[in-house]
């Protein structure tokens, strides 16, 4: 069975200055540089849960991350000169910390954004605990579950 990531792709949420997406294990913000940046030219450092990323001067992003990390996992790469990759690791991947914005109260998921991330995180903590398990569920199966599910939480606190 082919890996959902790959099957999917991720679902990516635009910003200003580029998108931000998360897998199970990790949040990771790609920030479009003007060709030619060198790494030099950036600073990024997270400290705690405070991300703060300056280029060539200019302050990218600079706020708290809204779920618990291990800084010591923290990675940023420069690719072609042209595009920086910052990789937070999850302290949480179990697939139930599913971010609703990079940093709280700045660049938010918009709900339709959010949902499919959910779904995406749903579908492979799905795939990861049956690994190796004949599955017959469909992807769409699983969808109609995790909306159901959602629901019955909903109703149960609404009460």
């Amino acid at each position: 069975m082919a890996d959902f990531a790959e099957k999917i792709g991720e679902i990516e949420c635009k910003t200003p200055w580029g998108c931000w997406y998360q897998t199970l294990e990790e949040v990771v913000a790609e920030v479009a540089l003007e060709p030619g940046t060198k790494a030099k030219e950036i600073k990024c450092k997270l400290s705690g849960k405070k991300l703060t990323t300056v280029v060539r001067g200019k302050e990218i992003l600079n706020g708290t991350v809204p779920g618990n990390v291990v800084t010591d996992d923290f990675l940023w790469t420069v690719e072609d000169n042209k595009l920086l990759r910052i990789v937070i690791t999850k302290s949480e991947r179990s697939g139930r910390d599913c971010w609703k914005s990079l940093l709280d109260g700045q660049y938010p998921a918009d709900p339709q954004v959010h949902d499919n991330m959910e779904k995406k995180l749903t579908m492979e903590r799905v795939q990861r605990e049956t690994q190796g398990v004949e599955n017959t569920t469909s992807w769409e199966q699983i969808w109609q579950w995790d909306a159901a599910v959602k629901n019955s939480i909903a109703i149960a606190n609404a009460e």
